[in-house]
C-alpha cells in the first residue's frame, strides 16, 4: 500500500493520519492473539465519542490514544456476532432504545469505534450478500435480517457462513 498525502479533508475540516505499511499482509493466524481478542468492545464513552477524528490521531500520534486496530472482514463478521450476542439482537432498527442493534447497526457500531475501515465493512457486506444469494435469498442482508421468520441463532448461522466464505478467500 502506498503512503498517502495527509491534509485538510474538504468536508471535516481536519487532518487525516495515514500510514504505509512496510510488510506485506500476512495470512490470517490459525490462533488468534490475545492482542486481537477485542470481540465485543465496551461503546465509546461520551467524552471519547465527543473527541473529533482529527484530535484522536492527534492524540494517538503523541501516544496519548490509542486507536483500535481494524480487523479483516473474516474478523469482522466474527465481531458482529459477538457484538449481537453481547448487546442483543433486534429487527427494524439499526439501534433499538433499548440498546439491541441488527447486523447494519453492529457494523456502524464497529466502524464508529475503530474496529474495522469503510472499506472492510464493505467487503464483509460483500460476503453477506454472497451468503444468502447462496441459500437463494435475493434481497439485502439488512431487510433479510427484518423477516419475521428469523431467529437469532439462523442470523448468527449466516453471519458465521459469511465469516468461513471470507477466511477461505484469505480476507
Amino acid at each position: 500500500m502506498a503512503p498517502t498525502a495527509t491534509g485538510p479533508t474538504p468536508s471535516s475540516g481536519g487532518f487525516t493520519r495515514t500510514t504505509a505499511h512496510p510488510m506485506p499482509a500476512l495470512a490470517p493466524p490459525a490462533v488468534i492473539p490475545p492482542a486481537l481478542e477485542i470481540w465485543a468492545p465496551d461503546p465509546p464513552t461520551r467524552g471519547q465519542r465527543m473527541i473529533p477524528r482529527g484530535i484522536r490521531s492527534a492524540m494517538a500520534d503523541l501516544g496519548l490514544w490509542q486507536e483500535p486496530r481494524p480487523l479483516k472482514p473474516s474478523y469482522h463478521l466474527v465481531q458482529v456476532i459477538e457484538v449481537l450476542t453481547r448487546y442483543g439482537w433486534c429487527q427494524s432498527f439499526d439501534f433499538s432504545p433499548t440498546g439491541r442493534m441488527c447486523i447494519r447497526g453492529a457494523q456502524t457500531f464497529l466502524e464508529s469505534t475503530g474496529h474495522v475501515t469503510t472499506t472492510d465493512r464493505g467487503k464483509a457486506a460483500n460476503y453477506l450478500q454472497n451468503q444468502l444469494a447462496r441459500q437463494g435469498v435475493n434481497m439485502r442482508f439488512w431487510e433479510w435480517n427484518d423477516l419475521s421468520h428469523n431467529t437469532f441463532r439462523g442470523v448468527e448461522a449466516t453471519i458465521s457462513a459469511a465469516s468461513d466464505l471470507a477466511r477461505k478467500n484469505g480476507e
